[in-house]
């Protein structure tokens, strides 16, 4: 009974919260603090439950494990992103810590606890809203997800000092899981497609990530995040992420309600947590000045900072570890930075747009590196997506003696021989400083539906009127992408068959004379 009702609310709030255009999770957000007040008067538990809380766990695994699998390990080292996420910790801790001691006469270590608390941004919120826009692979959407890991594990120091627990020595093995590689990457092998691989995904996250790094006296979530992070560079490790998204969506549901459920404020704490919700846009303010400060252009640090503007669920983890007292009003306060993230994060490329002529003033003449603008020269052709498909299409062209250009959001792919440069073209601003005045025709070979349709969008929105030509992966495709300004589409499979059959053709001529 308690599951059923509990998937009811989630649902009837989330079709609510849809309907005046807020994401579903706010909807879960409120579905889990109705259960709280009325749980009881229907015989249902005033508090999440084992059940639920487990559900949320697994749910939070998956979720780091597929971030894993979209990450490269050396972005954590940049500079924008360590120095980001350290900066603003250090920066947030002082100011946080000031504030509760003068204002609310807290002792001095349990301000410092709050203010490590609150400091942290929400990863699941944050990779939530990326994802759904599918901007984890952007520039900014990597380095928000940079700093979110580098939050995320220092949350995970500050677990372990004030606990008192350590990791045992078989923790060490850790540093051993890299020698895996090659049997992860035959597993992937063998698992093949359908119920196999998200059945190894499912294990590797849970089973190895989750529980083997618990056993050694390390965290599940952090266990996750690595096993993801030894597959990212599998060939099939977005096919892993995609074939786990219906999974990870479900069970996070839980996690929202369990932060609903958490508990019923009093006055004090709706107080406590309103103040933190005016405060709330300094967080943000914060961020973008850092990522100004380390050279971004002002539209990736504003949707940047944007997605890092909310508390973290980690906070509500110190604060049930070492903060029990404190556990409500810092519920209600990530509740209510949700409830207030998430449709400004709907809405962030058109807030940008309103507001870019004050933003821009804050940009720095010397830009990131991976920012700096694609110079096509006297390329007549430009082919979007490096991989098989694109990488063929940019060999015939070029055998035919055009001017071609690539370009690949993999960095790894870049060719100067190839004349294949590196661009984030779901990058709305990779756009605004490409010339395209040269081009007459564009290929679009991205295995990405998304990135096709921006890309489209946007090089008819700069006054594009050559040839747009995307191949397809499914029929269903061609007509979104014909709204955005895609003049013909090509099923890739149909345009395999036809390959086949004109070598067979040729083969039977051959034979026949």
């Amino acid at each position: 009974m308690f599951e059923v009702l509990i998937l009811s609310f989630a649902f009837v709030f989330g079709i609510a919260a849809r309907q005046v255009n807020l994401p579903p999770l706010v909807g879960f957000l409120a579905a889990g603090f109705a259960l709280n007040a009325f749980g009881p008067s229907i015989g249902l538990p005033d508090d999440a439950g084992p059940l639920l809380e487990h559900l949320a766990h697994l749910g939070v695994l998956l979720l780091l494990f597929t971030i894993g699998l979209k990450l490269n390990i050396r972005s954590l080292a940049e500079p924008v992103v360590l120095g980001s996420a350290l900066i603003h910790l250090v920066i947030t801790c002082l100011v946080f810590t000031f504030g509760f001691s003068v204002l609310f006469s807290l002792p001095l270590d349990t301000a410092l606890l709050l203010a490590i608390a609150l400091s942290f941004s929400s990863t699941v919120l944050a990779a939530k809203v990326l994802e759904s826009k599918r901007e984890l692979r952007a520039l900014h959407g990597r380095i928000a997800i940079g700093i979110l890991i580098i939050q995320d594990l220092a949350a995970l120091a500050v677990l372990s000092m004030y606990s008192g627990q350590s990791p045992s020595l078989w923790a060490l093995l850790v540093f051993l899981l890299p020698l895996l590689r090659p049997l992860l990457y035959w597993l992937m092998s063998i698992a093949q497609h359908d119920e196999l691989l998200v059945l190894m995904g499912a294990v590797l996250a849970i089973a190895v990530g989750g529980m083997g790094f618990e056993a050694v006296g390390l965290s599940s979530e952090v266990g996750a995040l690595v096993m993801g992070l030894l597959l990212a560079n599998h060939p099939r490790a977005q096919e892993l992420s995609k074939a786990l998204w219906g999974l990870k969506e479900v069970l996070l549901i839980s996690f929202f309600l369990q932060i609903g459920m958490a508990g019923l404020p009093d006055a004090n704490a709706l107080l406590f947590a309103v103040a933190l919700a005016i405060v709330l846009p300094l967080k943000g303010v914060l961020f973008f000045a850092l990522l100004i400060a380390f050279r971004l252009r002002a539209r990736n640090a504003f949707l940047g900072s944007l997605s890092l503007t909310a508390y973290s669920e980690f906070g509500l983890i110190v604060a049930s570890s070492i903060l029990e007292e404190w556990l409500v009003p810092l519920a209600i306060a990530v509740a209510l930075s949700f409830v207030i993230a998430a449709p400004f994060n709907r809405l962030a490329h058109s807030l940008f747009d309103r507001w870019e002529k004050h933003l821009t003033r804050f940009e720095r003449h010397a830009r990131h590196p991976d920012e700096q603008p694609v110079n096509l020269g006297t390329a007549t052709v430009l082919v979007l997506g490096m991989g098989r498909t694109g990488s063929a299409a940019y060999d015939f062209f070029r055998n035919k003696g055009l001017e071609v250009v690539g370009i690949d959001s993999d960095p790894n792919k870049s060719d100067n021989q190839r004349h294949v440069y590196y661009g984030d073209i779901e990058d709305v601003g990779f756009w605004h400083q490409l010339d395209i005045r040269g081009l007459s025709a564009v290929t679009l070979a991205t295995p990405e539906l998304e990135s096709k349709l921006i890309a489209s969008r946007e090089l008819r929105k700069a006054g594009f009127t050559g040839q747009l030509i995307a191949g397809i992966h499914f029929q269903d495709e061609a007509e979104p992408l014909h709204s955005a300004g895609v003049d013909q589409t090509y099923l890739l499979m149909t345009g395999a068959g036809i390959g086949i059959a004109e070598k067979t053709w040729e083969k039977l001529q051959e034979a026949s004379q």
